[in-house]
């Protein structure tokens, strides 16, 4: 491991020597909960903690006996990819009242357990702490009456707390996403694309209802990344008269040659007189007022099951190791608490403060006031409602107001799922902003020819669920065909460009803007936005398409796995796409639970592929006898694939065999996630509102004239934010020669994927420990803000 700066904070002085963590999962089951306790699992017993898992959630902490085990490293192999919990989930009367926590209380003591890690809902949560308040006086009683000792009072004072959200219905206020939600997003969207080729067949109108009793959030992200004509919430209850506007809508679809018709319900959904809004009671409308075919189909527990997505895997795992660091952390006076996800970062908020804000959003959706709901549900939901009022209804064209200006998207570099999610908002909002939308077909290749259409609203309807790029994409770079460009772009009159893409995009962009001082047809507003696989644009820490081939690479590698199941003593070695970034090795490594990923930014030589092969032959002699080792195409050009597939064949002789793949196009290929299609969508939005904002500014005589660095920008997400960057201003910070940014925030979960494939390893906790408070942010923020 690289010498460590002294400044650095590293958990090796973290011992959990005579610590016992207990680790249970409770209330409802979602995917990922067993990431978390693997997660859990390991990062205790690495500590050298003593780690037991509590069966059936809190009935089992009642019952105790055989519902309380300790657990060892090889019993969480295996569930990584598992849906549901494996140590199961009960719902527990008797842990509500005192006489139920007495014995839970002395079921704990007797294994000396004073760490507890809760993985669950609100509910399991506030059951939590209240256990952890009454824990001295139920020691105390216990004691009274004899059932341990007094010793045991003084050595066992403290009870530490710690929660991990595990929801689908992403309904706890203080974290962007809980355990679970993005794999029901997978499942909903999933059917919902099943679903528009039989609709789209009869000309049908489809009622799907989502899960959601108190929380919208399925419904609205599905409505958004499906593209649905209609979505009903909880907390944003349609207007009074909805029923009308309702099929007015659904009657101009169908008029505009949209074949078919998708309304999303939650099941908690209301109208704005608190009555609750059904999908049959929807379907029965529409039949009767348009007299459309229209079928409902209600996904009920299939949202629930199925494997766990990349992004639930990933985050229940950073989730589970945080956690364990605020046990070891934990004194007499911190708080239990929560860990969260903000932006793309871990934080630790106390449990409380999010639970109370989680319950007072019931209290003011049951005293109709909606607007206050959504605001206390968070940015990320207020900029989902958002971005779908923008986007799902056309304004008559007599309200639209009208700019004259011309705004062109085009994509450019390799072709990367949620392009055409970021083409379709882009278009949408252009047109609701005013603007007259243009297509450039092919990248800069076809501009230079003049491959430029405008293209209108029902032009990009059904784009969001299609992979790859309907418009075409090309690497040229604008180089040797700036003044053709320039000439389309006067011929077209061209104020404006939006282009979606990688590393080749940003480089476009550096270009156009350097040759502002010999054309003045790009004195214009410029705006990239991240579109690519391999994830290596600087600004940003995320990209459109990445969140697809993860998932894309770590469904392989499941399947991978699941063939040496039956051929015992294999390894595989796996090489992904990346160029030199090794975003995909590593997060793929981690999403599968890999024994190694091999990735240029880390250097590498034969004693680390030795220690590799040492540890796996040790591997070998456990119960576990099969291993997956990742390799970036481009980590090393004299350790290839086929080097270290020979390499381990040999020294794996007689101990483990060998097999190699390398995954290739499929990466590019397939329908976009529900992450990407959302945050091509929200991006693409943000920018076209940015576009429209440097066109009123820098319109001056008759024409848009803009020569400065801010107008030439990247909207990239950085840590808890989307931000408009100065491609200029990036430039410090790429490598043009590898083409990635110089510094990766990814790196810091290397260690991460180490640990949990049993590596003595350092692990930077710099970033965590610090307990925050939970954000009230006011409306303003949700414009500015994160995702």
């Amino acid at each position: 491991m690289a010498h460590q700066p002294a400044d650095k904070k590293l958990f090796e002085n973290l011992s959990g020597a005579g610590k016992a963590i207990g680790v249970l999962t409770s209330g409802g089951d979602a995917q990922g909960m067993n990431a978390a306790v693997r997660a859990v699992v390991r990062m205790g017993i690495y500590v050298e903690a003593k780690v037991y898992f509590i069966y059936e959630g809190y009935q089992g902490m009642v019952d105790g006996g055989d519902n309380i085990v300790e657990v060892s490293w090889e019993s969480v192999s295996s569930i990584l990819q598992v849906g549901g919990t494996v140590i199961g989930s009960a719902r527990c009367k008797a842990f509500r009242t005192r006489e139920g926590r007495l014995k839970a209380a002395c079921n704990l003591i007797q294994r000396g357990i004073t760490n507890l890690c809760v993985i669950g809902g609100d509910g399991s949560l506030t059951g939590a702490n209240l256990f952890r308040e009454e824990w001295s006086g139920l020691l105390e009683e216990l004691a009274e009456s004899g059932k341990i000792e007094e010793e045991a009072v003084k050595k066992y004072v403290h009870l530490n707390v710690v929660g991990m959200v595990g929801s689908i219905d992403n309904d706890f206020c203080g974290t962007d996403m809980t355990i679970g939600t993005d794999s029901a997003l997978h499942r909903i969207i999933e059917v919902v694309d099943a679903i528009m080729t039989t609709a789209q067949s009869h000309q049908r109108t489809f009622v799907l209802e989502v899960m959601g009793r108190h929380c919208g959030y399925l419904a609205l992200v599905s409505a958004l990344a499906c593209g649905a004509d209609w979505v009903f919430i909880p907390e944003y209850p349609p207007e009074e008269g909805w029923e009308d506007q309702m099929c007015v809508k659904l009657s101009e679809n169908r008029a505009r040659k949209k074949r078919l018709n998708i309304i999303i319900v939650a099941e908690g959904a209301i109208d704005s007189h608190n009555q609750p809004i059904t999908s049959e009671k929807v379907k029965n409308l529409v039949v009767q007022q348009l007299g459309f075919d229209t079928r409902v189909t209600i996904l009920g527990h299939v949202q629930r099951g199925g494997t766990p997505s990349a992004f639930d895997r990933i985050l229940a795992s950073r989730m589970g190791v945080e956690a364990v660091l605020a046990l070891l952390e934990a004194t007499p006076d911190t708080p239990a608490c929560v860990v969260s996800l903000s932006g793309n970062q871990a934080v630790r908020l106390p449990l409380m403060e999010c639970v109370q804000m989680t319950q007072e959003v019931q209290k003011v959706m049951d005293e109709r006031k909606f607007c206050e709901a959504v605001r206390l549900r968070g940015r990320s939901f207020e900029n989902n409602l958002n971005t779908y009022k923008l986007l799902s209804h056309r304004r008559p064209d007599a309200e639209l107001p009208k700019t004259n200006f011309n705004v062109a998207v085009l994509n450019v570099g390799a072709p990367a799922a949620g392009m055409n999610a970021a083409v379709r908002s882009a278009v949408r909002v252009g047109i609701t902003e005013g603007h007259n939308m243009f297509a450039v077909i092919d990248g800069f290749e076809g501009f230079a020819r003049g491959q430029i259409k405008e293209i209108s609203w029902g032009d990009v309807g059904g784009w969001t669920g299609q992979g790859g790029s309907l418009l075409g994409t090309k690497r040229t770079l604008p180089g040797k065909y700036l003044e053709k460009i320039a000439d389309q772009m006067r011929a077209n009159n061209i104020n404006a460009l939006m282009v979606i893409g990688g590393f080749e995009a940003y480089e476009s962009c550096l270009q156009l803007a350097e040759a502002r001082a010999h054309y003045e047809e790009f004195c214009i507003p410029i705006c990239v936005l991240p579109a690519t696989i391999s994830n290596n644009v600087p600004g940003t820490d995320f990209s459109i398409g990445t969140d697809t081939a993860l998932n894309a690479i770590m469904e392989t590698c499941d399947r991978i796995k699941q063939s040496a199941s039956g051929t015992k003593r294999r390894v595989f070695i796996i090489e992904t796409m990346g160029g030199y970034c090794g975003y995909l090795a590593n997060m793929g490594g981690l999403a599968a639970g890999a024994d190694a990923a091999y990735i240029f930014e880390e250097k590498f030589d034969i004693r680390e592929l030795q220690a590799n092969v040492e540890h796996l032959t040790e591997k070998m002699k456990t119960s576990i006898q099969r291993g997956l080792v990742l390799r970036n195409e481009n980590s090393n050009e004299n350790y290839t694939t086929d080097f270290i597939y020979q390499l381990y064949s040999e020294e794996g002789k007689g101990v483990f065999d060998c097999r190699k793949n390398v995954l290739g196009h499929m990466q590019q290929g397939g329908a976009p996630s529900p992450f990407d299609r959302n945050f091509g969508t929200k991006i693409s939005a943000k920018a076209i509102q940015w576009i429209s904002k440097k066109l009123k500014e820098t319109y001056r005589k008759g024409k848009v004239f803009a020569n400065t660095e801010d107008s030439v920008c990247l909207l990239g997400m950085r840590r808890r934010n989307l931000l408009f960057q100065p491609v200029v201003e990036l430039k410090d910070q790429a490598d043009f020669v590898h083409r990635i940014p110089k510094e990766q925030w990814w790196l810091k979960l290397r260690p991460l994927m180490k640990i949990l494939a049993k590596y003595k390893t350092s692990y930077d906790v710099s970033d965590s420990g610090k307990l925050e408070h939970v954000a009230r942010h006011s409306p303003k923020e949700a414009e500015t803000g994160a995702i």
